[in-house]
């Protein structure tokens, strides 16, 4: 995982234009006129989504389709899945620990 897929995703239209392909592929043209944009504009966002490795182009014709690349995505939830394992055991011992609690003031409650 590294800063360069964060920086492109960063950028909300690059966002919006991931966020349209997980849907599946699309022609540039069709992602420009979706997201309200002009076709340079979008071919710009869809260079630095494809130098971030997201993106991947497949020239049809004259046509280029624009498809997300699922290995960057695995990459990216392979690294948060260290954070979710983190918090879910932190989460679990703060369980654990209002347990106890509960437990104590319901063992004091009686001897009151």
């Amino acid at each position: 995982m590294n800063a360069t897929t964060f920086s492109a995703l960063a950028e909300p239209n690059r966002l919006d234009i991931v966020e349209l392909l997980r849907d599946g592929p699309l022609p540039v043209g069709e992602i420009a006129d979706r997201l309200d944009l002009h076709q340079p504009q979008a071919s710009k966002h869809l260079r630095v989504l494809s130098e971030a490795g997201l993106v991947e182009v497949q020239p049809v014709a004259n046509k280029r389709i624009y498809k997300l690349r699922p290995e960057s995505f695995m990459e990216m939830d392979a690294w948060l899945d260290t954070f979710r394992r983190a918090w879910n055991d932190r989460f679990d011992r703060l369980e654990e620990y209002l347990r106890e609690l509960q437990s104590g003031d319901a063992s004091r409650g009686n001897q009151e």
